[in-house]
């Protein structure tokens, strides 16, 4: 049986919301607290700017 599915909007996401989301799921698997982690998302400072991406 097959169902037809009507198209997805797509919705926006913004930075602040994606933070959160990024801060809370790392939060959950590390134990660590989620406010530390946003606030270092927030700072936008790398451990490794040596290190190129592929």
């Amino acid at each position: 049986m097959t169902t037809s599915r009507s198209p997805k909007k797509r919705r926006t996401v913004s930075r602040d919301a994606l933070l959160k989301s990024v801060a809370s799921s790392t939060a959950v698997e590390t134990g660590e607290a989620s406010r530390g982690i946003e606030a270092r998302l927030r700072a936008g400072k790398s451990r490794f700017k040596s290190l190129p991406l592929a």
